[in-house]
């Protein structure tokens, strides 16, 4: 009998060998998918705690970037990266227009240390406005960690 891969009786055998292909393929998929996220979170930042702070929807995570503050005590100033680039503030403007004009939808996450001043989360979302971006949201914990 050609072909079939089924055994005397009329059963099919179970093929293992696609199973595992697939299984890898998926496995290689969301390891990438996971690995882009977790690069544009600094884990230096120690982020405040909201108590009433709700889980952020992921469906539009494509369409978002993240602003990481880290503050430095030593000199007393902001250092602040787009995703996972330290920018100038003009450049930041720059790269939020642009993608802003390409998805009106786009949106600005920013993750702020818990010692940055306020004064300078204002110079963020002041350049966050420039950009003509005005879907803001911040990165907060619901408990301290």
């Amino acid at each position: 009998m050609a072909g079939g891969g089924g055994g005397g009786d009329g059963e099919p055998e179970f093929q293992i060998a696609p199973m595992i292909d697939v299984l890898l393929v998926l496995l290689i998929f969301f390891m990438s998918i996971t690995s882009a996220q977790v690069l544009r979170i600094d884990q230096d930042i120690r982020l405040p705690v909201a108590a009433d702070a709700k889980k952020k929807d992921d469906k539009n995570a494509m369409f978002e970037a993240s602003i990481n503050v880290s503050w430095i005590a030593a000199r007393q100033e902001a250092k602040i990266k787009l995703d996972t680039q330290e920018l100038p503030n003009e450049e930041i403007v720059k790269v939020l227009t642009e993608r802003k004009n390409n998805n009106p939808t786009y949106r600005v996450i920013i993750r702020a240390d818990r010692d940055v001043l306020a004064v300078e989360i204002q110079k963020v979302m002041a350049l966050i406005a420039q950009a003509g971006i005005d879907d803001i949201s911040f990165s907060t914990l619901n408990q301290d960690s």
